[in-house]
């Protein structure tokens, strides 16, 4: 059985006590800033057997693309190895890049895509 009463820790968002001229006490609340979440970038990478239309359609399915922004990112991932195809949270990069791994081995096509976050 505990005899003393626990301490409680300050509160965070309240500064300590600060008189005026008058006498009188006045507490400040402080904002609590928080972080955005840190953002992932979906990036998919080139092979040498994947068929373009199934890439520009995987890319137009699962990152909300036009066929010309689809086709765009398909060469770019074709002449330098690989492209950004979405930024997103983590949770919903993760998810992308499953949807986009499952479609490819439904498919039966080596494709590749994975998730890196993005550094500001």
């Amino acid at each position: 059985m505990a005899t003393n009463n626990p301490i409680n820790p300050p509160d965070p968002l309240v500064r300590p006590l600060v008189p005026d001229e008058g006498g009188s006490v006045v507490l400040e609340r402080r904002t609590q800033r928080t972080k955005p979440p840190q953002m992932h970038q979906v990036i998919m990478l080139n092979d040498d057997y994947t068929p373009m239309e199934f890439v520009v359609v995987v890319i137009q399915e699962y990152f909300g693309k036009d066929l010309e922004s689809a086709t765009r990112i398909m060469l770019k991932i074709h002449l330098d190895g690989r492209a950004v195809c979405g930024v997103y949270s983590k949770d919903v990069a993760a998810t992308k890049v499953d949807q986009v791994l499952e479609a490819a081995l439904k498919a039966g096509h080596p494709l590749k895509c994975i998730s890196e976050p993005v550094d500001f």
